[in-house]
């Protein structure tokens, strides 16, 4: 970590706290990675792609895809915003399983943030868009009136709710991925220490920790997915608040 403080009498805990932590250095790093690979897929566009070319063309109609069927064709104004989500979601999962590297989607704080912004566009655009009739997303269609009382505290509940599941789900997923496989891992090393005998014993943990290993890439792309494919439905309410 890099301390950084700004203002403030010189004490610990006085003034503003701008460090360059680990956690700022790799989701530095994820969005260079990202700007990378993007530059690198599109900067000799053909007929016939190369790998590197038709893996982004891939991405982009995957999100693409993910975004119409969500969202319509009117939510597709979404998505740089959508694209750029999930692809730093996706990258910092994925670097999160490289040796000795940061996993920036493992802190609460970090998801915390991801989803406050997708819930301020959402908001955002929803009243920019259409006013105080964004307010309609409150009240469902065909529900009678006196039923109203009851379901439309529900229904704000259930939207306030939803960045918090945003946030949480990403990362106990990340988190409790990782925590398991350095358990599994110690395992590995503690019978180790032991002898002959101890690496007889090390070798049912060390099947885990690689079929964890192969799960979690699995889990770091189906995160991504979930996350963005969540913050598709939850545009799909700012551009079409009263279906």
């Amino acid at each position: 970590m890099i301390p950084i403080h700004l203002g403030g009498d010189g004490t610990a805990g006085s003034g503003l706290n701008f460090s360059f932590t680990n956690s700022s250095l790799f989701m530095v790093l994820t969005v260079a990675a990202i700007t990378t690979f993007v530059l690198l897929a599109s900067s000799k566009r053909s007929l016939v792609p190369s790998r590197l070319q038709l893996s982004g063309e891939l991405l982009y109609e995957f999100v693409a895809n993910m975004l119409r069927s969500s969202a319509g064709k009117e939510g597709m104004k979404f998505f740089p915003f959508v694209f750029s989500l999930f692809t730093f979601v996706l990258f910092a999962n994925l670097f999160g399983l490289v040796p000795y590297f940061f996993t920036v989607t493992s802190h609460i704080i970090v998801t915390v943030a991801l989803a406050v912004l997708v819930m301020t566009v959402v908001i955002g655009y929803g009243f920019f868009r259409h006013g105080p009739k964004f307010l309609k997303l409150f009240v469902p269609a065909g529900v009678p009136g006196y039923v109203l009382p009851i379901v439309v505290p529900i229904e704000i509940i259930s939207f306030l709710s939803r960045p918090v599941s945003l946030s949480v789900r990403l990362f106990g997923n990340i988190l409790a991925g990782h925590i398991t496989l350095k358990v599994f891992a110690g395992f590995v090393v503690s019978l180790g220490a032991l002898g002959w005998l101890g690496w007889l014993g090390a070798i049912l943990p060390l099947i885990m920790t690689v079929a964890i290993t192969a799960l979690e890439f699995l889990v770091a792309a189906v995160q991504a997915y979930v996350f963005a494919v969540l913050t598709s439905m939850y545009l799909n309410d700012a551009v079409h608040p009263s279906h």
